[in-house]
């Protein structure tokens, strides 16, 4: 029997269930297919950014999540950087994410994926629009003019059901049969290097780490021997639940390691400790040639994966689904122009490929020739020189701002990309930093994140956008305040921002008729 959707999700983790709560709360039917009824508990995406909270809190349930946290709350969220082993003499600290926390409208916070993926859950299942279809699995897809039939079958079961959207979304994960089926490739970068996941407990690592150095979420530990790439632990709860990233032998099986040695010698000593899960995975970086093909689509892994380093994954896969949501919506509800859909992939592409490229490879290379060339044991003056010149130099934290200057949506110069910097300077294609307006809330807390919204400071433009989004037939809300205080942090007077915080244009003349059109897919870039 086919049922019909406005859109039908393939993978309902945390990019599926975050794009289905973002349809399902304008109204949309939703369907969502995961094969999985359980949650599995193997720690992963745990560094939820201030963006993402942002996200998170749009979609209703920003409470919930952060009271399902499970690391303690004086646990600084950022990390430390040590050279040789984890307890070390060398070691300073990395991505201090709380330092920007000021250009942003929500806080930082830390849990595993199972931990916010429980939330979504919680949430979506109080949207009726949106239909669970648990326990299933994706089987085939075929596409129209008109929309998608997505046949799924019984996970581990014979019944077998056929669904209708008008779009379809691949959210399955880095092996997405929604992307294959859909006919889109990949770019792959192959690092050739086998790593294990260990999740293990261990009190007495925390109570060492705790007599070296402040508590932080995360620990990387530098090795010459390792080329730059990383051994890498990290917090799953307070004080006993741990995992480790690092690089294997490609002959290294569970049966045939013994990874307690290789905890105690990543550590520099030996310390109790009970392993409880042992996995694989190749360190390479795939990106979709497309992230679209029709009226398919795909999201977070499905288009993009990369090695954990600086906690990107998660983030970069919600982004996708808020970016894609309001899009989708537009579309659906007849306001969104016929180049909107495209523009996901204009903007969330190069974003990710700037992440790859300027952040994680740049990571992994400037470690590599760091360590090739400074070596405590060799000239200790010159290693304790450049060590202390990485601490000061370490601004990933600075210049990590996704952001899609020059898109279709916005125009002018420039390309999305992950690098930016962050400023309160409202600027087009640049996430809108929160500044008090006064009435008592910030601009963030005024945001409308189903509609447009126009920020009209001394009444210079409100009367221009309402009338030509009225006549366009696209929701706006418009905010009307005086040009002063620390609104003129933002050197504009007038600023359209996006139902998904970004700003789609700053400035004090302009045509709002053109500017609108664009800003929704229908006018010229």
């Amino acid at each position: 029997m086919e049922m019909t959707h406005d859109v039908v999700i393939i993978g309902g983790g945390p990019v599926g269930l975050g794009l289905a709560i973002d349809l399902g709360q304008r109204g949309h039917s939703v369907a969502v297919v995961e094969r999985y009824r359980a949650l599995h508990p193997v720690p992963k995406g745990q560094n939820l950014t201030q963006r993402t909270l942002e996200i998170i809190d749009h979609w209703g349930c920003e409470r919930e999540l952060r009271a399902a946290r499970i690391v303690p709350r004086g646990v600084a969220n950022g990390g430390l950087v040590t050279y040789g082993t984890l307890l070390g003499e060398h070691a300073y600290n990395w991505l201090p994410r709380e330092s920007v926390g000021t250009y942003y409208g929500q806080s930082v916070d830390r849990m595993p994926q199972y931990c916010t993926e429980r939330v979504l859950r919680e949430r979506v299942a109080d949207l009726p629009s949106v239909e669970l279809f648990y326990g299933w699995r994706f089987d085939a897809l075929a596409q129209d003019a008109e929309g998608v039939v997505v046949d799924i079958v019984e996970y581990k079961g014979e019944v077998r059901r056929s669904l209708r959207g008008r779009y379809a979304v691949g959210s399955d994960g880095s092996h997405s049969a929604t992307r294959e089926a859909a006919g889109i490739g990949q770019e792959v970068k192959d690092h050739d290097r086998k790593m294990v996941l260990l999740v293990f407990q261990s009190p007495e690592l925390h109570r060492l780490l705790g007599e070296r150095y402040e508590e932080k979420s995360f620990y990387y530990a530098l090795s010459p021997e390792l080329e730059g790439y990383w051994k890498f632990l990290g917090r799953v709860d307070g004080d006993r639940t741990w995992f480790y990233h690092a690089p294997v032998a490609v002959e290294a099986t569970a049966e045939n390691t013994d990874f307690a040695a290789m905890l105690h010698e990543a550590a520099g000593q030996e310390f109790a400790l009970d392993i409880n899960y042992v996995g694989f995975w190749d360190l390479r970086f795939v990106l979709a040639e497309s992230y679209r093909a029709g009226r398919v689509l795909i999201a977070g892994d499905a288009c993009h994966s990369h090695p954990p380093y600086g906690g990107y994954g998660i983030n970069t896969g919600f982004e996708d689904a808020r970016n894609l949501g309001w899009k989708l919506g537009a579309v659906l509800e007849g306001w969104g122009g016929d180049g909107l859909l495209d523009s996901y992939d204009a903007e969330r592409r190069p974003v990710f490929a700037s992440l790859r490229d300027d952040f994680i490879e740049r990571f992994i290379e400037e470690d590599r020739a760091f360590l090739r060339t400074y070596d405590p044991e060799d000239d200790a003056e010159a290693f304790a020189r450049e060590w202390a010149a990485r601490n000061v130099g370490s601004t990933e934290v600075f210049t990590y701002e996704p952001h899609y200057e020059g898109s279709p949506l916005v125009g002018g110069p420039g390309r999305p990309a992950a690098k930016g910097d962050h400023q309160f300077t409202a600027r087009a294609g640049h996430h809108l930093a929160p500044r008090a307006l006064s009435d008592g809330r910030t601009t963030y807390q005024a945001l409308d994140g189903a509609a447009f919204t126009l920020f009209d400071f001394n009444g210079l433009m409100g009367e221009d956008f309402a009338g030509a989004a009225e006549a366009a037939g696209v929701p706006l809300a418009v905010i009307r305040d005086r040009y002063e205080g620390e609104r003129c942090d933002y050197g504009a007077r007038a600023i359209l921002v996006r139902p998904d915080g970004y700003v789609a244009w700053a400035g004090e003349a302009g045509e709002a008729a053109e500017i609108l059109m664009r800003a929704v897919g229908a006018g010229n870039s």
